[in-house]
């Protein structure tokens, strides 16, 4: 399998197609996932802003300078998508308004995606954003803080913060 970095070399010296494409099959998925728990489980939202972020790498291949590795730079172009959509939503007052009491947690292992998505939403963004980096990425403490920009102590106080909240309100949940 050819590595990244011949890849990339390919697409920008070559406008290699087939190299672009094997780029997005790699990390489309990755990238999918992480928008669909940021969205909080908004697939169509999510699925536009996976696009917008390959278009990007497309467009912006040539100015990668592999400070980080690869998947890295496409998540932060994926976060910094996210944040535009959330700005344009709140400008727009179109932001969505979510009971939470009457969600019940039901056999977590039936669809376990849309559990977790369901959880998203009882988090701030800054610990949506931490955590899914985090947990689904698997994503260190430094790599969260090269996507966000948040300091390293910061980072840790959401993903903490994140995983209280998470846990008491599946806790409170089972004994309803």
């Amino acid at each position: 399998m050819i590595d990244d970095k011949e890849l990339i070399a390919r697409v920008i010296v070559s406008n290699d197609h087939h190299a672009y494409r094997t780029l997005v099959a790699k990390y489309q998925s990755g990238i999918r996932q992480v928008l669909r728990r940021l969205t909080a489980g908004d697939h169509a939202l999510a699925d536009d802003l996976a696009q917008e972020t390959f278009i990007t790498l497309y467009r912006k291949l040539s100015s990668f300078r592999a400070d980080a590795a690869l998947s890295t730079w496409l998540h932060k172009i994926a976060y910094h998508h996210f944040l535009k959509s959330q700005q344009k939503a709140y400008k727009k007052h179109e932001q969505a308004e979510y009971d939470f009491d009457n969600f019940e947690i039901q056999k977590i292992d039936i669809d376990k995606d849309l559990t977790i998505e369901k959880l998203m939403r009882q988090l701030s963004l800054p610990e949506r954003t931490c955590i899914t980096l985090s947990t689904s990425v698997g994503m260190s403490h430094i790599e969260i803080t090269q996507v966000t920009e948040f300091p390293l102590g910061t980072v840790k106080s959401h993903i903490n913060r994140a995983q209280h909240k998470l846990k008491d309100f599946v806790r409170k949940s089972m004994n309803k």
